[in-house]
């Protein structure tokens, strides 16, 4: 079986790459790994007393994702799409590229706006930084307004 990397934020467009993805899965008979990066800094606030860490806030941070990302497992489930799910923190592509690595993936499936300039450096950057880092296929999906 053909394993995709599906990478999420719970953003507003993540239903339209997840419905993309699926379709993909179901043409090529593959099995959608998917994956969520929470940033390592969850817990950190800059106050009046400077750096201050506190677990709580990350932990209640990484529950609620978690739960967000088993949500989309099942609906993915519920497609008759073989799908499983992981939640790692650090730094995004480097994560993604092991995970697809340790899966022996076949395909990166991403999102793309269509949109350029000052937003592209900012919230198209993973996408471009996958593109040119990875050994396998990275497949950009249009996601439009």
């Amino acid at each position: 079986m053909i394993n995709i990397i599906l990478p999420v934020d719970f953003g507003e467009k993540t239903d339209q790459l997840v419905d993309g993805a699926v379709k993909f899965a179901k043409e090529v008979n593959g099995k959608i790994c998917l994956i969520h990066v929470a940033p390592t800094d969850i817990g950190f606030a800059i106050g009046d007393m400077g750096y201050q860490y506190f677990p709580e806030v990350e932990e209640n941070e990484i529950r609620e994702e978690l739960v967000l990302l088993n949500k989309i497992n099942q609906r993915i489930l519920a497609q008759d799409v073989d799908c499983e799910h992981i939640l790692k923190q650090g730094i995004a592509k480097d994560i993604i590229l092991e995970y697809a690595d340790l899966k022996n993936a076949s395909y990166i499936v991403m999102g793309s706006h269509g949109r350029s300039g000052i937003y592209d450096v900012f919230v198209g950057s993973l996408t471009k930084g996958l593109t040119k880092s990875s050994k396998i296929p990275v497949l950009v999906l249009p996601i439009h307004d």
